[in-house]
């Protein structure tokens, strides 16, 4: 009993996360070069982030809490915030559209505005959705033919970081028979995955509750800003504490 109880545990929040896999490419769009805005309308930084599964449109409480973090410690740098249009359902194509959404957008800041310098993040799907569009490759399986070409290289240069919050791990995607999300070698050294222990997603834990509770939990919320100012300032990065108490963050791929 308690195994099937696990298994409708991870099926029912996990199964919206890894329609990514398949289309991991499809974000990448062959985007043509518009002409860079005008340094006024560009901000210094820009948050760019994807909500969790069934949550309204918008960055959703996780990346609300994250971007009024991110806020308060930039001092007078301006910051500008882009929440990834996509359902969030339970339905497979969510992932897709939110992948394909980011990813365009990304592009398109990078082209239009040189200078902003991007934070990527997201929430336990909206994690899986924002690793995905750092994937250099197309993941073992899936015929590289059908799926559009990763992001250009040159964009991961606007990129100051990267920050996932309870992004579904290697155990729950092998649940769900596909190939866990890969972040790309230009993106593992600015990127930050953060899990509560016993999170049924991204630990090895079985706790909903805890999944569900990064959005009120300051000091998770505040290792993921405070990593991505670091990044954004050209500092090193706080260091993860020996026995975390409040998340294990974990670095890179």
């Amino acid at each position: 009993m308690i195994a099937r109880h696990h298994a409708r545990l991870l099926a029912r929040v996990l199964a919206p996360a890894v329609v990514t896999v398949g289309c991991v490419g499809t974000f990448a769009v062959a985007a043509a070069v518009a002409p860079p805005a005008s340094a006024a309308s560009c901000p210094d930084v820009e948050v760019v982030f994807a909500r969790g599964t069934g949550e309204q449109p918008g960055v959703g409480p996780t990346g609300q809490a994250f971007v009024d973090a991110m806020g308060s410690r930039l001092g007078d740098k301006s910051m500008d915030v882009y929440a990834v249009d996509y359902p969030a359902t339970d339905q497979w194509a969510t992932g897709v559209d939110g992948i394909r959404d980011a990813g365009a957008h990304v592009v398109d800041t990078a082209n239009t505005c040189p200078d902003t310098r991007m934070v990527l993040g997201g929430y336990s799907q909206g994690a899986a959705v924002m690793g995905f569009v750092t994937s250099a490759e197309v993941p073992d399986g899936v015929d590289p033919a059908t799926v559009p070409k990763p992001l250009d290289p040159a964009v991961a240069e606007n990129v100051a970081a990267v920050v996932l919050y309870a992004m579904p791990n290697v155990r729950a995607m092998n649940f769900l028979n596909e190939p866990p999300v890969a972040i790309g070698p230009l993106y593992q050294d600015k990127t930050l995955k953060l899990c509560v222990p016993e999170d049924a997603v991204c630990s090895l834990g079985l706790d909903m509750a805890a999944h569900n509770s990064y959005a009120n939990n300051s000091a998770v919320i505040n290792q993921g800003a405070d990593f991505a100012v670091a990044r954004l300032n050209g500092v090193p990065a706080p260091a993860a504490p020996d026995r975390p108490a409040i998340a294990a963050p974990t670095f890179g791929n």
